[in-house]
């Protein structure tokens, strides 16, 4: 058994703060376009190296740590750095610089209005999504996760059509409602052990409970991160969320929202209730039961869908759940598969969206009915759609395979 060993570092706390200091930049370089995307990239990488700098001593089991200050007796708002924070904080930060060049040629190429509110509220939501990377407690995760919520809703409503208008109150009234959800279960954590620390094993994990306790405290919990991990039937804020431009769509499906939400499902399972919890009240069948409806629904819905980002979006839906299901599988192989999932189909979706914001920009195309012919205009662009959707199926040698190989092992 590896013994872990934690020290005191103000990394975690730069990392998230880096480009919250680049909004104000981006606001004063609104007329200086190079100047303000100069900015971007720079807080992208700058968050990069701080995320990297935290390998070194993890690889020597040492975790970095910072307490701010207390919320309430027993609940710090505190970072931890550990294994699976690091994990998940590098697929956002290395994925948010490939975004933040894509979009550059985006919002230029289709002339978009309002560029640097884009910038401004992207940089937040990155910010966001690194603090629940290193959220340390409920209560951090819970501050993180809803700054996520409000600071994606700008970039919902960008063009500011009347379908971008309905699918962000659509997007709000789903992830608010399911963000009391999440804030009752915490409190109810709270009262049941006095604090709300996520713990290898659980947090829970010697708690007496009545079968009964047991399901409907769970049930609030999947359904405060289910909401954005898009598990049935909590999903349909996320395809009509493709009112978006592309580059948004990309940043929900691969970097920051959905993928807070399965990161989400994962700390719950694993550091809130636990592996023995999740058996011993049979919550495990709740989680595979909810996943494998998702994935064949969302599946077949994908199918009949001949917008190409909404079909991307259902896609999603099902990959998502995969990842849901390896936590419900309760085994190492399954575990391994629904992390690697969680960076693989990052970088599999983003690719596609990618793809399909080429194709909008150059030949203003959005619906696969209007595809045919597309690879011999765009073969380069179709060449890079062909390999991601590969790995979506899980074909070798595309990195899809092994994270699908991993969950066929576990449920075997």
């Amino acid at each position: 058994m590896v013994n872990w060993t934690t020290y005191p570092s103000l990394v975690p706390l730069l990392a998230v703060l880096i480009s919250l200091a680049a909004v104000p930049l981006i606001i004063l370089s609104a007329r200086r376009p190079n100047l303000r995307e100069f900015w971007t990239i720079a807080a992208g990488v700058g968050k990069l190296a701080l995320v990297l700098s935290l390998l070194p001593p993890l690889l020597e089991h040492r975790v970095a740590v910072l307490n701010l200050g207390e919320i309430v007796p027993g609940v710090q708002l505190a970072f931890k750095a550990d294994a699976l924070g690091v994990f998940f904080a590098l697929i956002a930060s290395f994925l948010w610089i490939l975004t933040s060049f894509y979009s550059i040629g985006y919002v230029r190429g289709l002339k978009e209005h309002k560029q640097t509110r884009y910038f401004a509220y992207f940089a937040v939501c990155l910010s966001s999504t690194i603090g629940i990377a290193f959220s340390a407690n409920l209560a951090t995760f819970i501050i993180f996760y809803e700054i996520l919520t409000i600071a994606t809703y700008p970039l919902v409503i960008h063009k500011e059509t009347e379908e971008a208008i309905k699918a962000g109150r659509k997007y709000l009234a789903y992830t608010l409602t399911a963000g009391v959800f999440l804030i009752a279960a915490a409190t109810w954590t709270y009262l049941l052990v006095g604090k709300l620390d996520f713990i290898p094993g659980g947090l829970l994990k010697n708690t007496p409970f009545e079968p009964k306790t047991a399901v409907i405290l769970f049930s609030l919990f999947l359904f405060g991160v289910g909401v954005k991990a898009a598990i049935m039937p909590l999903h349909s804020w996320l395809p009509t969320a493709m009112a978006a431009p592309t580059p948004v769509s990309a940043l929900p499906h691969a970097v920051a929202v959905v993928k807070s939400g399965v990161f989400g499902v994962i700390r719950i399972g694993e550091f809130v209730f636990g592996p023995q919890l999740l058996r011993r009240y049979h919550l495990d069948y709740l989680l595979l039961t909810t996943a494998g409806v998702t994935i064949i629904i969302a599946s077949f819905l994908a199918l009949k869908e001949d917008n190409l980002k909404r079909r991307l979006a259902y896609s999603t839906v099902a990959h998502l759940s995969y990842i849901v299901m390896g936590v419900g599988l309760i085994s190492s192989p399954a575990l391994l598969g629904s992390l690697l999932h969680l960076a693989f189909h990052a970088t599999m979706k983003i690719t596609l969206f990618f793809c399909a914001g080429a194709i909008y920009v150059h030949l203003h195309k959005e619906k696969v009915s209007e595809l045919d012919g597309i690879g011999q205009v765009m073969p380069w662009t179709m060449g890079a759609f062909t390999v991601g959707s590969i790995g979506l199926v899980g074909l070798p040698p595309v990195n899809g395979w092994l994270s699908k190989w991993c969950l066929g092992w576990g449920s075997v």
